[in-house]
């Protein structure tokens, strides 16, 4: 899931400052669930916003849709999108980014700061897991992810400054290469360790886009 995290309580003061009606929009899918964005953090930070503007008139709505990256749910707030000045969004940038298309004449300014994408270790407690890099070598490497796990993303075998077992950038992280070499030879897989990955096209960064099998000539009947 999108991990993030809610923005400091004084950039997000600045940020609303000048308005007078603003529409905190919380989203109940992964920002909800990584304890960011859901309902229950968008009524928190409007206390917070409405004690810190009770003597400048400035009052703070709220909604929580089930989704702000589908427009579908969007439409929700068709109706109330004249009542206010801006939208505060708690949604990731996905969201945030399609709420200010659906509505381009009002500021929509983002609540919280998107992460990475990451798993539930505990309540509260999320680790990076994928950076999408769009090419994918899981299968060989015992799904230990080198992009991500690896401080320095090598996509081929160890760096020199492995220590004892842990990374060199940081001592409380286990080399990555290490995990994907004890990985592949406990599934005795480990000649997948001499494979060779080509370089990752790192200059290809306009935004992606995927359609899953099946959808093509939807889609392009949809857009012609």
């Amino acid at each position: 899931m999108i991990v993030a995290e809610r923005k400091p309580f004084d950039e997000i003061r600045n940020m609303v400052t000048g308005y007078k009606k603003v529409l905190t929009v919380g989203c109940g899918t992964c920002v909800a669930v990584c304890l960011a964005g859901g309902s229950k953090e968008v009524e928190t930070l409007n206390a917070e916003l409405n004690l810190a503007f009770k003597k400048d008139g400035i009052s703070f709505g709220s909604e929580t849709l089930e989704r702000q990256c589908d427009m579908e749910f969007l439409a929700e707030l068709d109706n109330r999108v004249d009542e206010f000045d801006a939208f505060l969004s708690m949604a990731c940038g996905a969201g945030i980014q399609f709420l200010a298309e659906r509505f381009p004449g009002k500021p929509v300014l983002p609540a919280v700061n998107t992460s990475f994408i990451g798993v539930n270790l505990d309540v509260g407690w999320y680790e990076e897991k994928c950076r999408a890099c769009g090419q994918c070598v899981l299968a060989m490497t015992g799904g230990v992810c080198p992009v991500t796990m690896c401080a320095k993303s090598l996509f081929n075998g160890p760096c020199g400054g492995t220590n004892k077992t842990s990374c060199e950038i940081h001592a409380d992280q286990p080399c990555a290469w290490l995990k994907i070499y004890e990985r592949l030879s406990g599934q005795g897989r480990l000649d997948q360790i001499l494979q060779v990955s080509p370089p990752n096209d790192w200059a290809n960064q306009r935004p992606r886009k995927v359609i899953q099998p099946g959808y093509e000539e939807r889609i392009k009947a949809m857009h012609s």
